[in-house]
């Protein structure tokens, strides 16, 4: 079944707040076996939303809608969409309850505005909304659907995860299964060149790269009148995938590095250190977003100046005298230090010039990460594009990772 998602809302066009909607509700549908054909934005303009309504249903057979639901004037979606399919409005009860019992929880007086989400299109299924006031529905005409959701996310995903997701069953006509790759050291276009005999008159499974700073993603998918002839589609592609391509792979399930890292790590019972200068501790804070981060974190220095790498990491002074601060020396040097006054099993450094501006003979985005493990140092160099990277400390960050990454993986292999 082919759908469109319709985003409501002025504030979603003057760019005040991210459609991050329409791609939950995409990756929901798409995993169900939908076609989304078209995502469209449109401000709180009834005519406007009428035109794009008529656009959508006139391609696609179901259209979600997002936000508008509210009690201010300019909520207008439900009365738009029930105005399309011919329906009246009525007043539902349980709303009224819900409605009152939210303000008396809340302890306020519901103002008179409010009673206007208690009013629904006739004959349409309701999703009554526990995660907010505005109820979202479902309504049918002529082999059409309308589904309308509120517009904050958090009310959203739950509508979908409890009345929603299930409604859109019945519309599913076939299984899809499906699951991400994500792989370093490999630019897009050589890892579609790679893969080009599998890609090459696809059918299904399909096979869809993307680019990521840093990295690439592959998305497998199939569909097939079960989820187990999908999943076993899936399983067989990624087989090939990984004769061809086996080692760029860091994760079969859609991990970030710094999730994949931290588990390698655990596996192991090593402990990590980093050592960061132009990166302003940008690893380590990275390293703590994944849970469970503190049972592998020993230590982490920021060490900006030269006085901090001489005297928080041991770094020789002749050493920075004569190589740089930014240098392969300098790297290798913090990454030793940060191990030995630590005590922990690894460690990795950076140093570098992030820009905007040219530093000490250096241009803006040159760097060098070091590193030191299981009894053996190493530094090697990095440099960002100027016009594509921006200089960016990001880059520098996911270089500290891929090299955490490579020297964990070398070492199991061995």
């Amino acid at each position: 079944m082919k759908a469109s998602i319709i985003a409501v809302g002025t504030e979603l066009l003057f760019g005040q707040v991210a459609n991050t909607n329409a791609a939950y509700l995409s990756d929901k549908l798409n995993h169900m076996g939908f076609d989304v054909m078209y995502h469209f934005v449109v401000g709180d303009n009834p005519m406007r939303l009428k035109d794009k309504l008529a656009e959508a249903f006139k391609d696609t057979d179901l259209v979600l809608t997002t936000g508008g639901l509210g009690p201010t004037q300019d909520d207008l979606t439900k009365e738009i969409v029930a105005e399309y399919m011919g329906a009246e409005m009525y007043l539902d009860n349980r709303v009224v309850d819900d409605l009152t019992e939210f303000f008396n929880r809340h302890g306020g007086n519901m103002p008179e505005n409010n009673m206007k989400q208690a009013y629904l299109p006739v004959g349409c299924t309701p999703f009554y909304n526990a995660s907010g006031t505005a109820p979202g529905f479902a309504l049918q005409k002529d082999g059409k659907t309308a589904i309308c959701f509120p517009g904050p996310p958090r009310e959203l995903k739950w509508l979908f995860e409890n009345g929603a997701g299930q409604y859109l069953e019945q519309f599913m006509e076939k299984k899809m299964f499906y699951r991400v790759l994500r792989l370093i050291g490999i630019g897009e276009s050589d890892l579609e060149m790679l893969l080009m005999p599998l890609i090459d008159g696809q059918t299904d499974p399909t096979i869809a790269t993307y680019a990521k700073e840093g990295e690439c993603s592959l998305r497998v998918a199939s569909q097939r009148d079960t989820m187990e002839e999908a999943e076993a589609a899936v399983e067989e592609m990624i087989a090939k995938i990984d004769e061809l391509a086996g080692n760029y792979i860091y994760s079969y399930n859609n991990e970030d590095l710094n999730e994949v890292v931290v588990r390698m790590l655990k596996e192991k019972n090593l402990k990590i250190t980093s050592a960061e200068s132009c990166t302003g501790g940008l690893f380590a804070s990275t390293l703590t977003d994944v849970p469970g981060a503190s049972d592998v974190l020993s230590t982490a220095y920021i060490t900006y100046s030269s006085e901090s790498k001489i005297e928080e990491l041991g770094v020789w002074n002749e050493i920075i005298s004569c190589c740089g601060v930014v240098s392969a020396e300098t790297a290798e040097a913090m990454a030793k230090g940060a191990l030995e006054r630590s005590g922990a099993d690894i460690a990795v450094s950076v140093t570098g010039y992030a820009g905007p501006d040219a530093d000490e003979g250096h241009d803006p985005g040159e760097a060098f990460i070091g590193w030191a493990y299981n009894g053996e140092a190493g530094s090697y160099s990095v440099r960002t594009d100027r016009n594509f990277r921006k200089w960016n400390r990001n880059y520098f960050m996911l270089r500290m990772f891929r090299t955490v990454y490579l020297l964990l993986r070398q070492n199991t292999q061995k």
